[in-house]
């Protein structure tokens, strides 16, 4: 399959202990506020849409990007269960969502779940999906043209990791209710899905809008590299070193949070444990 659009971003680490990645989004994150204050000045647009299958993380990165920056300048669109008046007009109803001048505006899941989830369990028809697919380019460089930037993550992970955050999903006393019926079912249509991903791929991954696909079964090393993406991808003034920083795993970096309950003082074995199954939280 030709994928000679799509951008393979490769992770800037290998692993990160707590300490570790509480510092590096710290330093990311002060970065995206001089960004979104570039933007404001310069009247920019930026549109950033996370796709992935169920569990994937996208709500999660989608948090820890906007987390620190200012509310009222950037928005989340999760549109959830359309009405059939969207689904008559599927890409018009996005472009109602689409930011203003010097606003970010996420995308948890977007235009494309026609190309994705709704071919994979029929909420849509044949049509809409072969519209959308022949319509969809052109019209984000229609968007493009007014002057959005538009930056689309595909965030990747394996049927063994799927299963493994459902389970926790369906076990953990708060996160229970993320866990749907529709999620269950979803991995019995796991290779029906793979193959609307890679004909979307190699469709709509375009010049001015490449499909960037990231390995996200470690979430928070899947976060630094979406946030390390965007301040590479925009050239803003005052930008510094996004080069990751060399880490030496020692015990004072040995500690870290899991389950509301603090752990300090760990073995390297025991860190690295913890620090497995965190990562499907």
């Amino acid at each position: 399959m030709d994928y000679s659009n799509c951008i393979y971003l490769n992770s800037d680490y290998e692993t990160l202990t707590e300490s570790q990645f509480h510092k590096e989004k710290f330093r990311l994150q002060k970065e995206l506020l001089k960004l979104q204050e570039w933007m404001l000045e310069h009247k920019k647009k930026l549109v950033i849409v996370f796709e992935g299958r169920d569990a994937a993380g996208k709500g999660a990165a989608i948090r820890r990007i906007s987390e620190h920056l200012m509310t009222t300048h950037f928005r989340v669109v999760e549109l959830g269960i359309p009405t059939s008046k969207q689904n008559n007009n599927w890409l018009k109803t996005y472009e109602k969502y689409f930011p203003k001048e010097g606003e970010i505006v996420f995308f948890d899941r977007s235009w494309y779940s026609r190309a994705l989830i709704q071919p994979t369990m029929k909420y849509c028809t044949k049509n809409q999906y072969k519209y959308f697919m022949t319509n969809v380019v052109d019209w984000e460089k229609k968007m493009v043209e007014k002057g959005v930037t538009i930056i689309k993550f595909y965030l990747s992970i394996n049927i063994n990791t799927q299963v493994q955050r459902f389970e926790i999903r369906r076990n953990h006393d708060l996160k229970y209710w993320k866990l749907s019926t529709n999620d269950i079912e979803s991995l019995d249509h796991w290779e029906d899905y793979t193959k609307y991903k890679e004909k979307m791929f190699k469709k709509t991954s375009w010049e001015g809008a490449p499909w960037v696909i990231m390995n996200a079964n470690n979430k928070l090393i899947a976060q630094l590299n979406s946030i390390r993406y965007v301040l590479r991808t925009i050239d803003y003034e005052g930008k510094k070193d996004l080069k990751p920083r060399s880490w030496t795993m020692d015990e004072d970096n040995r500690s870290l949070m899991f389950l509301d309950v603090q752990f300090d003082n760990l073995s390297e074995e025991q860190y690295v444990l913890l620090s497995r199954i965190k990562q499907y939280l």
